[in-house]
């Protein structure tokens, strides 16, 4: 079974997770500026059998969009140029940088650790993951 890879895209950086092969667990990998994403991802893949990219979908608490969400697009079209055998789901990701602080906070991690944003940016991108996981798990 191919990986599912997370993206919490950004004007500067990215946070990027992954799961494992048999999509159980999501975990945090990297944090990659966001002008070598593009290359990065092509090199991963290459590396790493990946089934869906789930990109975070900023939107604001009543559901329009962030400032960020046209850049978002304008990378999700590129990717799917780049990468177009790969398949791309949004995801909302309204909290995960709330959710990701807490995380960091609930899980001991310094005050140094949690004041570099690409620690909070790849944790991000693990919550948006897990929660796609959850989300799409059929229900019993």
């Amino acid at each position: 079974m191919a990986r599912l890879l997370a993206i919490d895209f950004g004007t500067k950086r990215t946070g990027i997770a992954v799961t494992d092969p048999l999509q159980l667990i999501a975990s945090a990998l990297e944090t990659v500026p966001s002008h070598q994403l593009l290359a990065y991802l092509k090199a991963y893949v290459e590396r790493e059998p990946v089934e869906a990219f789930i990109v975070g979908l900023p939107k604001r608490l009543d559901g329009t969009d962030t400032d960020n969400t046209p850049r978002v697009r304008r990378f999700v079209e590129l990717l799917q140029k780049t990468l177009p055998a790969i398949p791309v789901h949004w995801h909302d990701e309204r909290f995960t940088s709330v959710m990701a602080l807490q995380a960091m906070i609930a899980s001991g991690s310094t005050k140094k650790d949690r004041r570099d944003k690409g620690n909070i940016d790849k944790v991000s991108a693990a919550i948006i993951l897990q929660s796609y996981m959850e989300s799409s798990r059929p229900r019993t």
